[in-house]
Parts: structure tokens; sequence; C-alpha cells
């Protein structure tokens, strides 16, 4: 479960809000990170929106509480809940922009935190005051984690129709795991473990890049803090209790790590070595005194991933009940999936849509990226489900010019260009 980061670009003149939120409880992107790296100069030149990263929940980024004891209380239900005060309180300190369009994105775990945000909004907005509403349109998620059972299925399917596990893998993997069960057996713990070895060797994030060998902390077989608690169950199940087991740890120690490859390891992009370009640069004095970030002086370095979260208390196994109310609610969803991600590939997306049974509007059908395909589209009933073709878990660190114009169909309410152009 992790966060985006929250230094907060506004631009004059434009009328869209768009909070950006993603991954898992300890990492986070931000303005110089996948997301912010590739979409900042290409936001700016196109006038789409106003961009606020929010770092949460406290523990990401530069957030921090002065109660040390919040940390152990993390989970989905106050990450919402603290989330949405901050934006009651955000708009109240900038009420220009009270009326506005607002629409949340991010990616990865953040199919847990923006609908569960939104839910908060739309709630907010029909039940309480009239000066806390907020002028909520749509929400947009990539590869996004919001169903476990479709979810873990998918990623084991994904992982043997590219080559990425052997027959006898995927079978023993079939044969032992039910992923529908909160509990997984001894056979099934081992069939995952040899699934997981793969992943090691190769950027689960991003199948076909390159990984980081400058032995920094990015690399597959870099070592990383464990999180224990609510995780999405294959990783819980598997990642925080065997490998706990396996390397004679304690969840609770947090100076021990282990190997990269759970539910917590950072995204990885084409660049693979994002992550310590970003953490040297957010670290700089001159750079955190530019953002006014950092005023408190915390006593850790900023990191993608947190390294003093080290328990997250409850996770949903499904969101897709909210995501039916916001459909139901007319509230704008699109869903977005780079084909090259193992971590929530776009075979569980797929297969977990299938499960909101929604009537499709519009079929399977190409979008284009000037003379080429970009992806493809399915339109549904209140939802829309758009592939980016060679992108991976971050859409828009692999390809920023298709991920600008998702971005900008979404806000525009428009579909995805159905012919080539130039």
């Amino acid at each position: 479960m992790r966060l985006r980061a929250c230094e907060l670009s506004v631009r004059a003149g434009l009328f869209v809000h768009r909070l950006w939120r993603g991954g898992g409880a300890r990492a986070l992107l931000g303005p110089e990170g996948q997301a912010g790296a590739e979409m900042e100069p290409l936001l700016v030149e196109q006038r789409h929106a106003n961009l606020m990263f929010l770092e949460s929940p406290v523990g990401v980024g530069f957030s921090y509480t002065n109660t040390s004891s919040d940390l152990g209380k993390l989970g989905d239900k106050i990450t919402a809940a603290d989330a949405y005060v901050f934006l009651l309180n955000w708009f109240k300190r900038f009420p220009q922009y009270k009326h506005h369009e607002f629409y949340i994105a991010g990616e990865s775990y953040a199919g847990h935190y923006v609908p569960q945000l939104s839910e908060k909004i739309f709630d907010g907005n029909k039940h309480g005051p009239k000066e806390n509403r907020i002028n909520f349109k749509g929400i947009m998620i990539g590869n996004a984690l919001m169903d476990d059972e479709t979810d873990q299925a998918g990623m084991v399917q994904y992982a043997w129709d590219h080559a990425v596990i052997s027959d006898r893998v995927y079978a023993d993997v079939k044969a032992h795991c039910d992923f529908a069960m909160a509990n997984t057996t001894a056979a099934c713990d081992q069939a995952l473990e040899e699934y997981f070895a793969v992943y090691r060797l190769i950027d689960m994030y991003s199948l076909y890049t390159p990984v980081c060998t400058d032995g920094s902390s990015s690399s597959p077989l870099a070592k990383r803090v464990g999180v224990h608690g609510a995780a999405p169950k294959i990783f819980s199940k598997y990642v925080l209790n065997r490998l706990f087991d396996h390397h004679h740890l304690h969840p609770l120690k947090t100076h021990q790590h282990l190997p990269a490859h759970g539910w917590y390891m950072r995204p990885a992009g084409y660049d693979p070595c994002t992550s310590e370009y970003s953490e040297v640069y957010f670290n700089r004095p001159d750079v955190q005194a530019a953002l006014h970030a950092n005023v408190t002086k915390i006593g850790y370095n900023w990191t993608h991933c947190s390294d003093v979260i080290g328990k997250w208390n409850d996770a949903v196994p499904s969101t897709l009940p909210i995501i039916r109310k916001l459909v139901a609610g007319g509230i704008r969803v699109w869903v977005f999936s780079g084909d090259t991600d193992g971590r929530i590939p776009v075979t569980s997306t797929r297969l977990t849509l299938n499960k909101l049974g929604l009537k499709t509007v519009q079929e399977w059908t190409p979008w284009y990226d000037r003379l080429q395909v970009g992806g493809w589209t399915i339109t549904y009933e209140g939802l829309t489900f758009v592939t980016i073709r060679g992108a991976g878990h971050e859409v828009p660190m692999h390809t920023p010019r298709q991920a600008l114009s998702l971005f900008s169909h979404f806000l525009g309410d428009k579909k995805m260009p159905p012919t080539a152009f130039s």
C-alpha cells in the first residue's frame, strides 16, 4: 500500500484538478518520479490540469506524524479518512479552486486508495454539509489492484502466457492454489515460491526492460524492509510469512531486510534506476527548500518506499462494490492497463472487470497513437477500459505520449482516437 508524493503543482489559468495517488503502502511517486517526470512537461505544454500529488499515509515521503503509535494503526480505512480530511482542509485553504472539476487517479494499490477516497467524497457530497462538497467528477486507475481473487489468478496466467514460468510451475499453482480462499496450503506456498523465484531475475513490473544493475535497491536482488499485516493475500501469505520463516526474521524488526519481490517492491520503469535518482534529488537541501518540504526536519531520508511503516491493519479483498457504487452514481470511471506489467497485468484487470457484469456499449477495438495502434479499448455502461501497448506498471513513465492521450481523453470524456492520424 503506498501513495503518491505530496508536492502540489498548481498552474494559473487551469480549470481542472486531478489528485494522483498510487501504489502500495510504503512506496510512492512524485513530480520527479514515474508519473511526474514524464507527465509534468507534457501537461505544462498542453494545459490539461492542475496536478496535485499527495504523500499518504503518514510515514510516506515527507508526510509524518508527531505520534509514533500512529504508524502501527495504518490501513485502508485510516488512509482514506485522512486523505478526505486533507482534501476538505485544502479546499478551505484554497477556496478559489472549490468549484473546479475534481478527478482522482492513480495506479497499483490505488485500486484501493482511489475508490475508497472517492467513496468518502461521494458520500460526503450526498450526506454532508454543503460547505464540504467537492465538485467530484471521475476516477482513473491503472494496473490497479481491485480484487484479490482475479488479480492473483491473472498474475499467474499472464506469467505463463508470456513465457515467464514453466508449464510445470503453472500447473502446480493451478492445482494447489485456490485464490478465492483466505488461507493457502503448504503445497500452494511451494508452488508460489517457484513462481516468484523467476521475478528475482527480471522486472516483474516491466517484463521487457532491463533491471537496475548498479547495485542499488531497485535491483531485483536488492533488499527491502518487509511490511506485515493485511496485505493482498498472495503477498501476505507468501512473501510476508514464508520469507520471514525462511530468513529467520521477525516482521516487526524493521532493521531486517528481505529480497524485494513482494507487494511492497518499489516500481521500476524504462530507466530501472529512476528511484535512485529521485531519492538523491529529493534529499538535497536546496530542493527541499524550493518545495517548502521537510520543514520539520524529519529524522529519515525521503525514499520511494518508506522504512518506517511496518504494519498494515486492514485491506478489503475487493473494491468492486465501491466501483459499482460510483458507476451507479454517475461518476466517470476509467481503468487502464500497461500490457507488459506482470504485477497487476492486463489479464488480471480483464478478469476483474468481467466480475462487474456491466453491459458492453462498444466492443473491443484498437485506439491510435498517431499512425500506430496505441492499445485497445472497450466501453461498458459507465466504465471505460483502455490498454496501452508496451507500457509496464507505470504507464506515464514507459509511454508518456500515449499516457497524455489517455489523460486528455479521460478529462474530456472522449473516446480514444479510433483511427490513425498524423
